[in-house]
């Protein structure tokens, strides 16, 4: 099989991958960088476990074709904490109980991560508009939305 020639950030660094054209960004981001917070539910772009950011957008990491993902900038639960303490929405997620299973939470992380960097005060509908493409089975959503509430006020004291 033909590869192709992969330019990557991710969380910051820098990658260069050689790859079978018809993988998936998600496929990369666990098998060959080891990120693998990004769950893959469906395989399908259903379910949203597998959301990451790519320049600042929220994506189905299933549904993009490595190759679409040439130069461009991703962002992965992995690189949220930054400075070694967890992102607020991160801290907000674990004091407001917003976490149970755990297995959709990377992927709502990263979908409320894109929505406070465009909108850092954003009301209770937004938020669910944000998280639509989101499934979780365990929480009904109230815990996570308190928790994305929680996380806008402390990044808008920052």
């Amino acid at each position: 099989m033909q590869l192709i020639q992969v330019s990557l950030k991710v969380n910051g660094k820098k990658y260069q991958l050689e790859t079978p054209p018809n993988r998936t960004l998600l496929e990369v981001l666990r098998e060959d960088l080891r990120l693998t917070a990004a769950k893959d539910g469906c395989s399908s772009g259903e379910c949203g476990a597998c959301t990451v950011l790519m320049d600042g957008k929220a994506v189905n990491s299933c549904l993009v074709l490595i190759g679409s993902a040439d130069g461009h900038s991703i962002e992965t639960v992995e690189g949220l904490h930054k400075t070694g303490a967890p992102h607020p929405l991160q801290k907000a997620f674990v004091e407001k109980g917003a976490v149970q299973c755990g297995f959709c939470t990377p992927g709502v992380l990263m979908a409320a991560k894109a929505l406070l960097d465009q909108n850092p005060d954003p009301d209770e509908e937004q938020i669910r508009m944000a998280l639509a493409g989101n499934l979780c089975r365990c929480t009904g959503y109230t815990k996570i939305i308190e928790a994305v509430q929680e996380a806008a006020k402390e990044l808008h004291h920052e």
